[in-house]
């Protein structure tokens, strides 16, 4: 029932029109492409077979929230940085709302009108740090998936972001180095552990 009413609310958006078409397209992705590319790049995820009930409503939740919009938040002082992770989400085939601000107040503020649902943070952004950024989040009441982002080579901060529930990537990153992110923020098995 959850997963028809989606499907009706969602009409004919990427050709899923069947139940069938978007727990597959949920978990099989076409290969090939790059950033830039008008096709996007490989990503094939597997789901086990469910062995409950339970099991099996998280495995349609997971596959309609991957298929539905969900608001992204980058927060980055570099404006070609905010655009390099736009682009690489851009090139996913999860569909996401992206907005971005240049600091961590900015964010905060932002987060006041608009619930996101995954947020990606520069470490070193003016104002808040991206650690004392998800700090605010959290005493506001948000509680979005984090993924703390930094091109400093101190182990202990990707510690830190660990600590705190957050994913983290260090710069540079590549497609699939952020497409693994949003697999485990999607509840998806990444088919490459490497990258996870």
């Amino acid at each position: 029932m959850f997963l028809d009413a989606a499907l009706a609310k969602r009409g004919d958006r990427k050709g899923c029109r069947s139940r069938a078409q978007l727990t597959h397209a949920a978990f099989h992705g076409a290969d090939g492409g790059t950033v830039g590319s008008s096709s996007p790049f490989s990503y094939r995820r597997l789901a086990a077979k469910p062995t409950d009930p339970a099991a099996a409503t998280r495995l349609l939740e997971s596959s309609v929230r991957a298929r539905l919009p969900s608001n992204a938040l980058i927060v980055d002082d570099s404006a070609t940085m905010r655009s390099i992770v736009r682009k690489i989400l851009a090139a996913t085939r999860f569909p996401l709302e992206v907005v971005e601000v240049a600091q961590g107040i900015e964010a905060i503020e932002l987060a006041r009108e608009i619930e996101f649902y995954i947020v990606f943070l520069d470490y070193n952004v003016p104002g808040f740090s991206g650690l004392e950024t998800m700090a605010e989040f959290r005493r506001e009441k948000r509680n979005p998936f984090f993924v703390l982002i930094t091109s400093t080579p101190d182990h202990a901060i990707a510690e830190r972001a660990r600590e705190r529930g957050a994913a983290f990537l260090k710069k540079p990153f590549f497609p699939p180095d952020l497409e693994a992110v949003l697999c485990r923020f999607y509840g998806l098995s990444v088919l490459n552990p490497q990258r996870a």
